[in-house]
């Protein structure tokens, strides 16, 4: 406790540091006030009890950081922008104009975003609409003019855009990643919730089953800090070479591998995909005709959180997306290039293509580990449920991996900032 203390005074004598801290902080805190706007014409008690009764609208309050719960202005959260951060990073492998852009270093990337946010805005309008039929065909809303209809889309698109350039804001001014950031505030928030709504609906038994579910917890954030820290080691030589009379290097270095290279965005992307089902079917079961009613309502049933159907599809789309993400964040000839540019290599294995296959080899069974623990923390939610019996606490192990995963980064990012501003001083 007293070296957490006397970091924190360190982290405050650093001027820099401070003022990212304040920034983040004022932020987060204007994030959570406007979460608290409502969008004018939504019964907000029918809405809480409606939320209370349903997990699969639970999930989805809980990934908006209760925005969806209150229907406020940033009811949609960041779901869009996310959707629309998938849909461009897939385009980039099958558009060439997109692909050679995302190699043009940090304007590329920079056009790229841009696109992102340009996509966002018609993706987050289709998403309220459906928002608000949802919400009509649960008898929460009635029917409203279309004015109101279109004001309260564009409340809602408003929000969204307001929520991402708030992330952008931490990500450039703050400390942390912006949208990991609001997405850790927002889960973080609905915590107390669920314990609140947890502690009331206790029974004698309830309270040994809070126990194993905190146990399981427990047990869940020293797994991720353990995958998250985790990394294979490959050796890599540096060949002597002398010039005049001095040697230049000889030594070795380790390049580390994590486990877990694509960190916590395959757990978000597949979520958003795999409640797409769902918001679309419960759109499509208000309608008149009887047959597509019919399939709407057994796709419901199928993608209800805890069901089968959506436990395989959201456990296969984590392990997918977590296979593509390492392929966009680690490419195994730029790094055997950049190894053989500055003389190095690894022993027993020839610079050049052989160094790219045994990278290759490497990578695709260390994210395959990497992806079945992602696969099984995604699931884990419906089994502990069942064998709790505990649905209000529905944060799970995908909550519990963003908030562990933001914290362990945010905590690097400090540590290598005081490290900078230390190296700055001694050199000053």
């Amino acid at each position: 406790m007293n070296k957490i203390i006397s970091v924190i005074k360190r982290i405050w004598k650093i001027p820099d540091l401070k003022s990212r801290l304040l920034f983040t902080a004022v932020i987060l805190i204007a994030f959570r006030l406007a979460a608290h706007i409502p969008v004018p014409g939504v019964d907000t008690r029918a809405l809480h009890q409606l939320f209370t009764k349903n997990q699969f609208l639970g999930l989805l309050d809980i990934f908006s950081g209760g925005t969806l719960a209150n229907f406020s202005i940033m009811a949609l959260g960041l779901a869009p922008y996310i959707n629309a951060s998938i849909i461009f990073q897939l385009l980039t492998m099958v558009v060439p104009q997109l692909e050679a852009l995302s190699h043009e270093g940090e304007y590329g990337h920079q056009k790229i975003n841009q696109y992102t946010r340009f996509a966002t805005v018609p993706l987050a309008a289709v998403q309220s609409f459906g928002t608000y039929f949802l919400l009509k065909n649960q008898q929460i809303m009635g029917a409203v003019s279309p004015f109101q209809l279109l004001g309260m889309i564009v409340t809602m698109v408003a929000g969204t855009m307001l929520l991402m350039w708030l992330g952008e804001l931490i990500t450039e001014n703050g400390i942390g990643n912006g949208i990991s950031m609001i997405i850790f505030a927002g889960i973080v928030s609905r915590f107390p919730v669920s314990v609140g709504q947890t502690l009331t609906i206790l029974e004698p038994r309830g309270l040994f089953n809070l126990i194993v579910f905190s146990v399981m917890a427990i047990s869940v954030v020293g797994a991720v800090v353990f995958v998250n820290e985790a990394s294979r080691k490959i050796r890599i030589h540096y060949a002597r070479r002398i010039k005049g009379q001095k040697t230049y290097g000889g030594q070795s270095t380790y390049l580390p591998l994590r486990i877990n290279q694509a960190g916590v965005i395959p757990i978000i992307f597949a979520v958003s995909l795999v409640l797409l089902p769902s918001m679309v079917a419960n759109f499509l079961a208000g309608v008149p005709q009887a047959a597509i009613a019919r399939l709407a309502q057994t796709i419901v049933t199928a993608f209800r959180p805890g069901s089968l159907v959506y436990n395989l599809v959201y456990f296969f789309l984590v392990i997918g997306f977590t296979y593509f993400y390492t392929a966009v964040v680690f490419n195994p000839e730029k790094i055997s290039d950049e190894i053989k540019k500055s003389g190095g290599f690894i022993p027993g294995i020839r610079p050049g293509k052989p160094t790219v296959e045994h990278f290759n080899y490497i990578i695709t069974r260390l994210t395959l580990a990497g992806a079945l623990f992602l696969g099984l923390i995604a699931i884990l939610p419906a089994f502990a449920q069942s064998l709790t019996g505990l649905t209000t606490m529905t944060i799970g192990g995908t909550g519990i991996l963003i908030v562990v995963s933001v914290v362990l980064e945010t905590t690097k990012q400090l540590e290598a900032m005081m490290v900078m501003r230390s190296y700055d001083g001694f050199l000053k």
